[in-house]
């Protein structure tokens, strides 16, 4: 399994998902690249989830032959994939090539870049919520390119667990991690399992993740 544990998170070590995010991560990329690998980095993430998370069941088939013995995935038609919008969209629809069949929801949240940084944290603001029935069988994936301060993770956290019963399982999902993102996740929702394709060294003043590769939403939609 390309999962390795690294203390606060879990990280994917798949050759083919470090070979997509080192393109990402290029300055060169184009835009209709970098959405594009955004979107292979999370059919790649999807099938390491459903990999290293999910549990297969023994099933009686038929082939054209004979009668033998075949296994599946068990709850792929019990996947909730959170889409925080903007940057997070060619990431699910990398995810949802993995769980086709997986319910949706979206929360469109941002930082408020205007009020700054203050003790690690932005003041995240929520535009729009929609969210599906959370049940007990269900396997939450919560996504987003980039956690950087955990500001807006935690923000959308608190609006997806809201009155919401305790999934199976509860998955957060990045490109691209920075140190105190994951432990200000990890404390503020211990039951999460964080799963990222790369932790990074430090964030900059300005709450940006370095070595990191850029605004994402603003690489993958072209705007500034």
């Amino acid at each position: 399994m390309t999962i390795e544990d690294r203390g606060d998170a879990q990280v994917v070590t798949h050759a083919l998902a470090k070979d997509t995010l080192s393109k990402l991560r290029d300055i060169q990329t184009s835009q209709v690249a970098f959405r594009k690998g955004l979107v292979k980095l999370g059919r790649i993430c999807g099938y390491e989830i459903i990999d290293g998370v999910m549990e297969t069941e023994y099933v009686t088939i038929q082939t054209p032959m004979q009668e033998t013995t075949g296994e599946r995935v068990k709850g792929l038609d019990d996947v909730v994939i959170i889409n925080v919008l903007r940057a997070a969209t060619p990431f699910v629809e990398g995810l949802l090539k993995a769980f086709p069949r997986a319910k949706q929801g979206v929360i469109s949240a941002g930082r408020d870049e205007e009020a700054g940084m203050v003790d690690g944290e932005f003041p995240i603001t929520i535009d729009y919520v929609k969210l599906p029935e959370i049940k007990e069988t269900d396997t939450v994936i919560v996504a987003d390119p980039m956690l950087a301060t955990g500001s807006t993770m935690c923000t959308v956290l608190d609006h997806v667990l809201e009155d919401a019963v305790d999934p199976q399982h509860l998955i957060v999902l990045s490109a691209v991690s920075a140190p105190p993102g994951l432990l200000r996740v990890a404390d503020a929702v211990p039951e999460a399992d964080i799963l990222t394709v790369a932790i990074d060294d430090y964030l900059d003043d300005d709450g940006y993740i370095i070595p990191g590769l850029g605004d994402a939403g603003d690489r993958a939609f072209r705007t500034q």
